[in-house]
């Protein structure tokens, strides 16, 4: 390394997700492993009931990983209702939204979405609803709850579920309501960056109980007890290990979101007289989980292309991310299998082509946050 590339080399990365640990996570993990009781026993049963306390909902189910929750909420869905088979959903999301759907033997069809907000736009889901359609997927991008009241409305006019795709979103609120408490079935992610993480796993929440009993049939190989097999299941379920993890971090939750919250107006205030820069539109900034803090790039106005200022933030410390580059539809498989093409949700692929995000994790000091946003600044002035 050169002389000069040591001297321009930051001495720390400022991360865009930091996850959370403390003495009592670590006291529980060794007592599990002593114990060598390792699978969805006790711990994960007190996780559940917790996280039911927290968001304010009948049941909840967890699951290994957030698309495992997608996965048999739907599959549960088509056991209820057998002959129908469409999922309506977004192709601005994570691959594993459309995924879990084929995985469980329906078929996504993908509508465009809302130009401000990027979540999938109700009056196109009204287009598309039919006698085959099994649910509406709706995704909370980013962490900002889809417009669930509309979708509700629209859905159970035609007897169809709502499947919300909530994988970023725990701790978000709708019209008051905490998301997991509102839609048919919420599907969470506690992947290891999400605001609660169990390092890998996810859950399901619902207030039907019949749905529930299915979702753990599902989880557990089909069975009501050992060697029991009343439907065809998976190996989805948690491990002990990831629950401790999780459970500590509830009572917790909602103020790590409110810092979340705060250094997101923190940047907007600095970042906002760019106009190179625009942001996601949050009409309740106190509804939303603040997963991801997300702003648009208009490359001829900043003279730079977004993945060009990304790879910058990154080479001087600041962990920007693209999430995601490519809608679903336009990925590889979903081109090759089905013939989806350019031009196909137009929405979608602009905000694709223009979107990335900054740090706002709640762990970030005054300084890292300065950091970022001087940082920011710096490049697009040059």
């Amino acid at each position: 390394m050169s002389v000069k590339a040591e001297r321009d080399r930051p001495s720390a990365i400022v991360r865009i997700a930091k996850p959370y640990n403390s003495e009592k996570i670590e006291r529980q993990v060794i007592s599990i492993l002593r114990s060598g009781k390792f699978v969805q026993g006790e711990i994960a049963r007190d996780f559940e009931a917790e996280l039911a306390r927290y968001i304010g909902c009948k049941n909840v189910v967890t699951v290994n990983s957030g698309t495992a929750a997608l996965h048999v909420a739907i599959t549960a869905l088509k056991l209820a209702k057998g002959n129908r088979s469409d999922v309506i959903t977004t192709p601005l999301s994570f691959a594993a939204t459309a995924n879990s759907v084929f995985h469980s033997g329906c078929k996504p069809v993908f509508v465009d979405v809302d130009e401000e907000t990027f979540n999938i736009d109700p009056s196109l889901v009204k287009e598309k609803i039919n006698g085959n359609t099994l649910a509406v997927e709706p995704v909370d991008v980013y962490g900002l709850p889809a417009d669930l009241e509309p979708l509700r409305n629209i859905a159970g006019s035609k007897g169809v579920a709502v499947v919300e795709d909530a994988a970023e979103a725990i701790g978000a609120s709708y019209h008051g309501k905490k998301v997991g408490s509102i839609s048919t079935l919420s599907c969470f992610s506690t992947y290891a960056t999400k605001n609660l993480h169990t390092g890998e796993g996810g859950f399901v929440t619902t207030d039907d109980d019949l749905l529930a009993e299915k979702i753990r049939l599902i989880r557990n190989q089909g069975q009501a007890s050992k060697y029991n097999q009343m439907v065809m299941g998976y190996n989805f379920r948690m491990l002990e290990i990831c629950a401790a993890i999780g459970i500590d971090q509830i009572p917790h939750l909602d103020e790590m979101n409110a810092k979340r919250r705060a250094n997101v107006l923190y940047m907007k205030e600095k970042l906002g007289s760019l106009d190179c820069l625009s942001f996601q539109r949050v009409d309740d900034a106190n509804g939303d989980a603040w997963y991801m803090f997300t702003l648009m790039l208009d490359e001829k106005r900043a003279g730079i292309s977004r993945d060009g200022l990304v790879s910058k933030l990154r080479e001087r410390g600041i962990e920007a991310d693209v999430s995601w580059p490519t809608p679903i539809h336009l990925q590889p498989y979903y081109r090759e299998t089905f013939g989806y093409k350019k031009g196909d949700f137009p929405v979608a692929e602009r905000i694709c082509e223009k979107v990335f995000q900054l740090p706002i994790q709640p762990y970030l000091t005054e300084s890292e946050l300065e950091r970022v946003s001087n940082t920011t600044k710096d490049i697009l002035h040059k």
